[in-house]
C-alpha cells in the first residue's frame, strides 16, 4: 500500500497469485519459509529451513494484492509456519483487512489453544476468516476439507464462510507457469 511506513520483510518460500485449492474461491497464496515443527511426511519440506529464500517487504505484497484484488476472493497464508514470522504476518493480515472484499485463510501447525498463547495472536486472528490449526500427522492423513490430517481443526473465525465453502475447495491443482515450470499445490495434490 503506497505511503505506508517501512514494514517488515517476510521470508517466503513461494507465491501463487491464482489458486483455487488453498481456500474458497480464487486466492493468492503465500507460503512462509521456516518451520520448527518439521512434521514427518510434510508435503512441503522445502519450507522447513529458516535460511533466507525470498525476502519480500510486506508493503510490496500489499501493493500487489491491492492491484490484484478485483480478481481475488482472498489470500491464504501457509508454510512453513507463518506464526514464526508473527510481526510480518500481523502487518500483512492488517493490510489485507483494509481491503474489505478480500478474505483471509491461515494455516498453522499450532493448535488454536497454543496460538492464543502467543504475544501477537489476538491481533492476527482478529483479521483472519478461517484458521486451519494443528500439526500434520502422517498416520492421520485425510487430505480433505482443507485438512492434511484428521487432527487438524478448521476454525471459522468470521461469518464469511461455512462448512460447505470449506468442503467445496478442490483438494489439489497443477500450475504451469510461462517458463514451463510445473508445480502442484493443495491439501492432497496429484503426485507428478
Amino acid at each position: 500500500m503506497k505511503g505506508f511506513p517501512a514494514l517488515p520483510m517476510l521470508n517466503l518460500h513461494a507465491v501463487q497469485w491464482h489458486s483455487r485449492a488453498n481456500g474458497p474461491g480464487n486466492r493468492a497464496v503465500f507460503w512462509f519459509q521456516g518451520c520448527s515443527f518439521r512434521c514427518p511426511g510434510c508435503f512441503n519440506p522445502g519450507t522447513h529451513s529458516h535460511a533466507p529464500r525470498l525476502l519480500v517487504p510486506v508493503s510490496d505484497l500489499l501493493d500487489r494484492i491491492e492491484q490484484s484484488q478485483s480478481t481475488l476472493e482472498g489470500i491464504t497464508v501457509s508454510g512453513g509456519e507463518p506464526l514464526e514470522q508473527a510481526e510480518g504476518l500481523l502487518h500483512l493480515v492488517r493490510g489485507v483487512r483494509e481491503m474489505p472484499l478480500l478474505s483471509l485463510v491461515l494455516f498453522s501447525g499450532l493448535t488454536r489453544e497454543r496460538i492464543q498463547e502467543l504475544p501477537l495472536a489476538q491481533e492476527i486472528l482478529a483479521s483472519v476468516d478461517v484458521l486451519i490449526a494443528g500439526p500434520f500427522v502422517r498416520e492421520l492423513r485425510t487430505g480433505k476439507n482443507l485438512r492434511g490430517s484428521s487432527n487438524q481443526e478448521v476454525h471459522l473465525l468470521s461469518n464469511r464462510y461455512d462448512a460447505l465453502h470449506i468442503a467445496g475447495t478442490p483438494v489439489g491443482e497443477v500450475h504451469i507457469d510461462a517458463r514451463g515450470m510445473v508445480s502442484v499445490t493443495g491439501i492432497d495434490p496429484p503426485i507428478l
